[in-house]
C-alpha cells in the first residue's frame, strides 16, 4: 500500500465515521430511552449532557407523533 492509498482510506474511514456516529448515537439514545421507559428506577441521568437534550427531544417527537 502507498502512501496516498493510506491517506485516502484513512480519509475514507474518517468520513464513514462521520456518516455513523449521528446514525448510531440516535439508536443508543432510543435503546436508552426504551430502557429507561420500561425500568424507571434504573438510573439517573443529569439534566446538563448533550444526551440528557437529546433523549427528552426523542422523547418529545413521539408524544407528538401520538
Amino acid at each position: 500500500m502507498t502512501i496516498q492509498e493510506a491517506q485516502v482510506m484513512a480519509v475514507d474511514i474518517e468520513k464513514l465515521a462521520s456518516q455513523l456516529e449521528p446514525m448510531l448515537r440516535r439508536i443508543i439514545q432510543e435503546e436508552l430511552l426504551q430502557l429507561a421507559a420500561k425500568n424507571t428506577n434504573l438510573f439517573y441521568l443529569e439534566p446538563d449532557p448533550p444526551l440528557y437534550e437529546d433523549m427528552e427531544e426523542i422523547s418529545r417527537r413521539k408524544k407528538e407523533d401520538q
